[in-house]
């Protein structure tokens, strides 16, 4: 039997645009960059203190401990506290060691494959992770705000300094740059 009828002629249309070549070389570039997805993450480091500055310590995004300082009045906590008080403090460092190391991963990967690595992974990176303590809500900040701004006006009573240019004319001092009135909110975040 022929061919007869099967000769059809089929019609070949690039993948978004992208010729069989680029599909080839973008496939192999994320499988070497997830290749090195290990590697990022074993370079990536959190370190962390107690309030009280009596110990810091630096460990990997796998919880390797990497560097331990100890003041000399860390003895005054007693083993229990002092233990308890490392495990603390050791958590909030890998916590930062594992942010760090999803940051370098989602450089190298891109976001959408960093999340499905946090999802493999089980462990969501702190930034998204909805039972990590955020800090204070922006309505808290605002109202903190406010409350330093009328602090310090009620102190100052309102004046500001001011300097006169060469023709006499008024011009706030650039170096009297209130840090009171800088609102962290307008900076931009990573992550």
């Amino acid at each position: 039997m022929g061919r007869k009828g099967t000769d059809a002629v089929i019609e070949q249309v690039p993948v978004g645009g992208a010729s069989t070549r680029d599909l080839i070389a973008q496939a192999r570039a994320r499988r070497e960059a997830l290749a090195s997805v290990d590697a990022l993450m074993a370079q990536a480091t959190g370190t962390a203190h107690d309030v009280d500055n009596t110990m810091e310590l630096t460990v990997d995004a796998r919880g390797k401990l990497l560097r331990l300082w100890l003041a000399p009045s860390a003895v005054n906590w007693g083993p229990e506290r002092l233990g308890s008080l490392l495990v603390e403090v050791a958590q909030v460092a890998m916590r930062e060691a594992i942010q760090a190391s999803y940051n370098m991963v989602a450089l190298r990967l891109g976001e959408d494959m960093t999340y499905l690595i946090e999802q493999l992974s089980g462990m969501p990176a702190p930034a998204r992770d909805p039972e990590a303590d955020t800090g204070i809500t922006v309505e808290e900040f605002q109202r903190r705000r406010e409350e330093r701004l009328r602090e310090t006006e009620r102190r100052t009573g309102g004046a500001t300094r001011v300097r006169r240019d060469v023709g006499g004319a008024a011009v706030q001092d650039e170096d009297d740059y209130d840090l009171d009135t800088f609102d962290p909110a307008t900076l931009r975040s990573d992550r």
